[in-house]
């Protein structure tokens, strides 16, 4: 027998998880970049040895959605920190070259 549905509470949004969405990509690597008006989230898997990356994922967000997605990594990191310990911060350095969407580039 199949449960009835849960009813939603006010402000709350009903999340639809399709099955291949819910598998996940695997992603060790982001490059960010930035227009007045967006910022673009490139998830990349970088391969030892291999010269050429591809990007598996793009994300792209208004700055407002940019913050808010800052602020929630800054509370779970909190979170896993305190219930696991520290993450350490690797020590090797990977740079990009510049360019792309016409805005500064970061990394992370």
């Amino acid at each position: 027998m199949t449960p009835p549905p849960q009813q939603n509470p006010e402000n709350s949004i009903d999340v639809e998880l399709s099955e291949e969405i819910a598998e996940g990509t695997y992603a060790n690597l982001a490059m960010i970049a930035h227009s007045n008006s967006e910022f673009i989230l490139d998830f990349i898997r970088l391969m030892p040895g291999v010269p050429k990356a591809k990007v598996k994922a793009r994300i792209i967000l208004t700055p407002e959605h940019a913050k808010r997605l800052l602020e929630a990594l800054r509370e779970n990191i909190s979170r896993f920190e305190e219930a696991y310990g520290d993450i350490s911060n690797p020590t090797d350095t990977f740079r990009f070259p510049s360019g792309g969407f016409g805005g500064p580039v970061g990394q992370a």
